[in-house]
Order: structure tokens, then sequence, then C-alpha cells
């Protein structure tokens, strides 16, 4: 290959300026879904003491990426992302309703589909795209989508690569628990930005190995994160929703 020219794989997730500007824009802390009221159980395992420094954090993070919400919210979004891209909404929905049975309690079923709904209002209120609104209309029915959905879905709507789309997605999703984190920890600002940083080789492998699952690779082993997302259910002093 002649040097400075682009291999055929990466013209494909090439991400344009606009393209860009929408997935900075959408998965911003600005954006108007409530991420910063979740803290995905995070909040009752630092009561419980489970995780209680910087690198209990990074850690934990980290396992959720690798085993937990982050690997199957990355295989429901590559399928969500297909489905919308062809216009198939019976497919989306499907997919919709099997990313809602995979939410392990009510709080985290509260979390994936209060989002996803405020998500796709949003982008259906402030950035028009026709393709979006008949994918919409087969999700009407359901109590979600959940925020992987309808994330890939408006991604998908607007001509955004699902291997960007996907990345932005779960960085936005460490941003999310690190931030609860230092709030109810607590610790500093710059912790935060360490474990961000120190994340990056694990978001990129979650997003890798998702490439080719097909719905059947479904599943998690982040028992813990689970059995702390229940436990938040009934503990008596909480700054968050989940």
């Amino acid at each position: 290959m002649a040097d400075g020219a682009v291999a055929p794989a990466a013209l494909e997730d090439r991400v344009d300026p606009a393209a860009l500007h929408r997935l900075l824009a959408w998965l911003s802390p600005s954006f108007p879904v409530g991420a910063y009221t979740y803290s995905h159980g995070l909040e009752w395992a630092i009561e419980d003491g489970t995780v209680a420094t910087a690198a209990y954090l990074r850690a934990w993070i980290g396992a959720l990426l690798a085993h937990g919400a982050g690997r199957s919210d990355a295989i429901l979004f590559r399928h969500a992302h297909a489905a919308a891209a062809r216009g198939d909404g019976a497919g989306l929905a499907a997919i919709a309703e099997l990313a809602e049975a995979f939410q392990p309690s009510a709080e985290r079923r509260l979390e994936a589909n209060a989002q996803g709904r405020a998500f796709l209002g949003a982008i259906r209120a402030a950035w028009d795209a026709p393709a979006l609104e008949g994918l919409a209309a087969a999700l009407e029915p359901l109590e979600g989508p959940t925020y992987a959905v309808a994330v890939a879905s408006a991604a998908a709507a607007h001509g955004v690569p699902v291997e960007p789309a996907l990345h932005a997605f779960l960085a936005a999703f460490v941003a999310n628990i690190v931030s609860a984190g230092i709030r109810a920890v607590p610790l500093g600002q710059t912790d935060g930005q360490r474990i961000i940083a120190g994340l990056g080789p694990e978001v990129a492998a979650a997003v890798a190995a998702s490439r080719g699952r097909p719905l059947d690779d479904l599943g998690g082993a982040a028992f813990r994160a689970d059995i702390a997302s229940m436990k938040h259910e009934t503990q008596y002093t909480r700054l968050f929703r989940s």
C-alpha cells in the first residue's frame, strides 16, 4: 500500500466532521438523558466497602467492560445499529426487547430504559432524521428502548458508522460511572481522569471483542455488580437512582 493510503476497512469507519459533531454532542454530559442520576449499582458497592479507592473503582469498571453491561451492551449495540441501518423496524424492536430482558434488576432496567427514552426523545426533537421516525414508531410500544439500543438506532439513522459510535458510547459509560465514583467515594477530579485515561485500552478491547458476536453470545459474569444493583434498591441513604 502506498504511503498515506487509507485501508478500505479504515475508510468504512472514518468519521466525517458532521458525524463527529453528533457523537460529541449526544454523548456529552450536557445531553439531557439524566445520566448523572445513575451509578449502575456503584453506590451500594461504595457503601459496602467494596469500592473504596481509585484502584478499586478502575478494576470495578474494567470488569463491567469485559464481563458485565459493557460487554452485553456492545453486542446489542452492534446488532441494533445493523437493524436500524437496513430499516428493519421489526428486527430492531426484537433486539430492544432482548436488551430489556437482559437487565438484571429493577433499577438497572430503569437506568437503561429511562435514559433510552430520554435520548430518543431529544434526538427526534432536535436532530432531524426522517429515517429515525419509522424506527421510533417500531419501538414505541416498548417500555424502552434501552440506552444502548437508542444510541445505536440514532447513529445508524444519521449515518454514523458503528465502530466510532460504539467506542463513544462505551467511553461515555465509563465516564459516567467515574463521575458517580468521584462524588460518592469520594475521589478527586484528577484521580477520575487517571481512571478514564487508564481504561482506554479496556474500552477499545470491549469494542473489538464485540465484533462478529451473535446475539446468542449475550451474557455476563459481573455478578457482584448485578447484586449491587439489587442491594441498592433498599439502601437506606442514596444519592443515585441506581
